[in-house]
């Protein structure tokens, strides 16, 4: 349990001071298609969030939306949600702070993962 408690104070050291270009250009932790439009799939990824979260930020995008996922233990985003319309739904690609962190927060891949379908 300590080791938690450290994992998650040094996160919240390191997460301060980052931006929304910045997670962009950070590897994609997922890239997957989806049968929803670009706006339930935000509307469903934000959702799933609410309660673990600040409000999360949709903006447009030329083709599509972006969702902006703020951090939990600061005003910084922790997540880069991009979501492309298709002929037939949304290519999403989720990008976030500290990717290759492993004590990072998992309730923003599982709200995306759980958004794709149905």
């Amino acid at each position: 349990m300590k080791r938690l408690a450290w994992g998650v104070a040094l996160l919240a050291l390191l997460g301060g001071c980052t931006s929304v270009a910045e997670i962009e250009q950070s590897p994609e932790t997922m890239s997957v298609i989806s049968g929803k439009k670009p706006q339930e799939y935000a509307d469903c990824v934000v959702g799933k969030l609410q309660d673990s979260r600040k409000p999360s930020k949709i903006e447009k995008i030329h083709n599509g939306l972006m969702v902006v996922v703020p951090q939990k233990l600061s005003d910084g985003p922790a997540a880069v949600i991009l979501i492309e319309e298709r002929s037939s739904g949304s290519s999403i690609k989720v990008h976030e702070h500290l990717s290759n962190f492993p004590l990072r927060f998992g309730d923003v891949r599982k709200a995306a993962d759980a958004c794709i379908s149905g």
